[in-house]
C-alpha cells in the first residue's frame, strides 16, 4: 500500500537520481515548459498520460477528469484548452478514453443519488448514450460500455475541432483521439488528426451514422 511518507521518499529517490543520470535537468525544467501536446484524460488512477506514453516532465499538458470529458461552456475544460492553444501554442490536442472506464459504465445505469456531482459532470455522456441507444442495446454490458467508451472519444473529439478557441487559431492544433487498453497497455487510434475531421477508425463508422 502506498502511504504519503513513502511517497516523499520516493519522490526524494527520484530527484537524486534524475539528477545523477541527467545534470541540469531540473534547471531546464525550472526556465518554463514548451509542450507540444495537450492530453485531456480520464482521472482513473491507472491511466496516467506520462507513463503510458513514455513522457518525461515538460512533456505534456494534461488536463484530467471523469470519462475525459471536454465541456465548452466549462470554464475548467475551456480554460485549459485556451491556455494550451494561445500560451503554450501546442501542435496536438489527444482526447484518450481508456476501456473499463466507471465514468462510463456510470452513464448506462441509474444515477447513483449519493453522487450528484458526479452525475452533474457525466450527464452529456448520458446524453450520448441516449443518442446511440439502438447501437448499444445490441451488445453485452461490458462490449456496451467500452463502446461508448470509443464513442465518446469520438464525441470529445468533434466537441474539441468545433471550439473557436482550437478553429480560429490560424494553424489550429491537430485533434487526435485515442483510447487505452488496461489488458495490454497499449493505446489505439480512433481519429487521426493528420487526415481529417472525418477520420474516424472503420470500424466505429458505422456507429456514428
Amino acid at each position: 500500500m502506498i502511504r504519503p511518507k513513502s511517497m516523499l521518499a520516493a519522490n526524494a529517490a527520484w530527484a537524486r537520481e534524475t539528477c545523477e543520470r541527467t545534470p541540469g535537468f531540473f534547471d531546464a525544467l525550472a526556465r518554463g515548459q514548451n509542450p507540444r501536446v495537450l492530453w485531456i484524460g480520464c482521472s482513473d488512477s491507472r491511466v496516467p498520460a506520462e507513463a503510458i506514453t513514455h513522457s518525461a516532465p515538460g512533456d505534456l499538458f494534461v488536463h484530467r477528469n471523469i470519462a475525459n470529458l471536454f465541456q465548452p461552456d466549462d470554464d475548467n475544460s475551456a480554460s485549459v484548452l485556451e491556455y494550451a492553444v494561445r500560451v503554450l501554442n501546442v501542435d496536438h490536442v489527444i482526447v484518450c478514453g481508456h476501456y473499463g472506464c466507471g465514468g462510463v459504465r456510470a452513464s448506462l445505469l441509474p444515477p447513483p443519488a449519493d453522487l450528484p456531482h458526479v452525475s452533474r459532470r457525466i450527464a452529456p455522456l448520458c446524453a450520448l448514450a441516449r443518442r446511440h441507444r439502438d447501437t448499444l442495446a445490441d451488445l453485452d454490458g461490458v462490449a456496451a460500455a467500452d463502446r461508448l467508451a470509443e464513442l465518446n472519444v469520438l464525441e470529445q473529439v468533434r466537441l474539441l475541432r468545433e471550439s473557436p478557441i482550437v478553429r480560429d487559431r490560424e494553424r489550429p492544433p491537430l485533434v487526435h483521439g485515442w483510447i487505452f487498453s488496461l489488458t495490454d497497455g497499449r493505446l489505439k487510434e480512433l481519429s487521426s488528426g493528420y487526415e481529417g475531421a472525418s477520420a474516424v477508425s472503420a470500424e466505429l463508422a458505422p456507429s456514428l451514422d
